[in-house]
């Protein structure tokens, strides 16, 4: 089917309380392998693409693969922007067919992000869906970065969407970007999430929500990486967070790490081999392990 809105899959997952998985891809491969495991699930799924994949792959590219490969499928999807930074990042993503993107002004003032967004809004023309983020996250992922965790104000999150009328919103309640998110255990603002969905109704957002596998992270550095350290979101967090009201959850690391372990395991036991076919489908069957678990654990497995 024709690729859709985030708006489109978000407001029914709203509607019905579980959550539509956004996936990061860069490639051909992870793009497959979300793909292959949503349609086989029924699932709704966000193709989710950073300006870092971009500046990689090529915005033609990206566009051109999700369109080809998503559009062919009977279960609907979107092509998003993650964290455009940048107004002219936007303008791109939408000249170049994207249905939804999210302005991310998260480490600029309050108003300024409020000025920015509302461009945003207006440069996403009918059919393209804005999402932006009110709020800090810690981490490191892609160009995505930052030393501090700030939670989003659930008044200011209200005065937020109604300037500049976004049509989803992600909050800060205590995840982080990348694979090394806490120190010690992960404690979601679940309190905060809840005052924040009784002030507005747009479909709320959970960016840095991978839960970092202990079993996909000991495999690859059994096989030589050096993972050390990283610790994710526990599943029982993610599904208290959807039941108040988060109806998009964002995964890139938990696919990296699976990917990662897959080809490392594969190219150790098969040394002999130097067809790249053969280890990168190593690859993608694990981030369709991954994507399959994720799936199921939002909610979405048979929603299409």
């Amino acid at each position: 089917m024709v690729l859709v809105t985030n708006s489109y899959l978000l407001k029914k997952a709203q509607r019905k309380k579980y959550a539509v998985g956004a996936f990061n891809i860069y490639n051909l491969e992870v793009l497959l392998a979300v793909t292959r495991t949503a349609k086989e699930l029924k699932s709704p799924a966000i193709i989710s693409v950073t300006p870092s994949a971009l500046k990689y792959a090529g915005i033609a590219n990206i566009s051109s693969l999700v369109k080809k490969v998503a559009g062919k499928l009977k279960v609907p999807m979107s092509l998003h922007l993650d964290h455009g930074k940048e107004l002219k990042d936007i303008k791109k993503a939408v000249t170049a067919g994207f249905t939804s993107v999210m302005y991310d002004g998260s480490a600029l003032s309050f108003e300024k992000n409020v000025k920015n967004t509302k461009k945003a809004v207006i440069m996403a023309k009918s059919g393209v869906s804005v999402e932006a983020e009110l709020g800090t996250l810690s981490g490191v992922e892609d160009e995505v970065s930052s030393s501090k965790n700030i939670y989003t104000d659930p008044e200011q999150a209200k005065e937020f969407v109604q300037r500049t009328g976004v049509d989803a919103l992600a909050v800060a309640i205590g995840t982080s970007h990348g694979a090394y998110k806490f120190k010690g255990d992960a404690i979601l603002r679940i309190d905060i999430l809840k005052e924040i969905r009784k002030k507005i109704d747009v479909p709320l957002v959970l960016h840095g929500a991978s839960g970092v596998k202990k079993a996909f992270v000991q495999k690859a550095n059994h096989y030589g990486a050096e993972i050390l350290g990283a610790k994710g979101v526990p599943d029982v967090q993610i599904r208290a967070a959807i039941r108040e009201g988060v109806c998009k959850v964002n995964i890139d690391t938990d696919n990296r790490i699976a990917f990662t372990a897959g080809v490392r395991e594969f190219l150790h036991n098969n040394p002999e081999v130097f067809d790249p076919r053969k280890y990168i489908l190593a690859g993608m069957e694990e981030v369709e392990r991954t994507v399959e678990q994720k799936i199921k654990l939002f909610g979405s497995f048979k929603r299409a």
